[in-house]
């Protein structure tokens, strides 16, 4: 039978008592989810559509990061940012790896081919995500609070991901032309709100409007995710 979180725990030492108090633990938080995708990319709608899967689950934020190096052959994606493109290049670096589509990171930890289902779903079962920064939105969800920190000294930055729920396009070239694709959680934008050193803070946020969504994550230097949370608009 497990204790609760601030239980005390009784300890005989010969004669005597000694109480001692379980640290509080942050409340679990959902796994992060990113795919660096394409609209021009052939091998990319079938990660797009495992995205679509895994983001029905509870226990993940699932987000769609459309690079821009694809859209010079053919087809624009009309989701494709630079901020997204120098995203998966930092992952790149901190990885080890090339950068190509469609690649799927877990928690800013683990990375592997987005349409590989085996892979992700053994990567997600494996991870546990870290909730060392606690964020939550406000009841007006007007505003998001960082912290404090939960049982660690580690720091990083705050990132406000806007994303698009659902969108289905009609490719018109490129590789997948004639295709209707469907995209799921497509980030429109991507902006650093400021640092984290542990400390509670509180930052203004404009809320989704219906159909949309925010996320704020927050990131170490190593990119392990140290907080995350999701709001949707209603």
């Amino acid at each position: 039978m497990s204790l609760p979180r601030t239980a005390p725990v009784i300890v005989l030492l010969g004669l005597g008592l000694l109480t001692l108090t379980e640290p509080a633990q942050a409340d679990p938080r959902p796994a992060v989810v990113e795919l660096f995708t394409s609209q021009g990319c052939s091998s990319c709608p079938p990660a797009d559509a495992l995205l679509g899967e895994v983001a029905r689950r509870n226990d993940v934020i699932a987000l769609g990061f459309h690079i821009d190096y694809w859209d010079n052959l053919g087809w624009k994606d009309p989701f494709s940012t630079p901020q997204s493109t120098e995203r998966q290049r930092r992952y790149a670096r901190l990885f080890g790896t090339p950068v190509y589509t469609p690649q799927l990171v877990v928690d800013g930890a683990r990375e592997m081919v987005g349409s590989q289902r085996d892979a992700v779903f053994a990567a997600l079962h494996d991870t546990t995500p870290q909730n060392i920064a606690p964020v939550a939105f406000a009841a007006d969800r007007h505003t998001v609070t960082v912290g404090p920190a939960a049982g660690s000294e580690r720091a990083g930055q705050v990132w406000l991901v806007r994303f698009v729920q659902k969108r289905r396009t009609s490719v018109g070239a490129g590789e997948n032309a004639r295709r209707t694709l469907d995209d799921t959680n497509g980030v429109e934008t991507l902006s650093r709100l400021g640092d984290w050193n542990g400390t509670e803070v509180s930052i203004p946020v404009e809320m989704p409007e219906a159909g949309k969504g925010i996320a704020v994550l927050v990131q170490a230097e190593d990119g392990h995710i140290l907080g995350a949370a999701i709001l949707p608009g209603s």
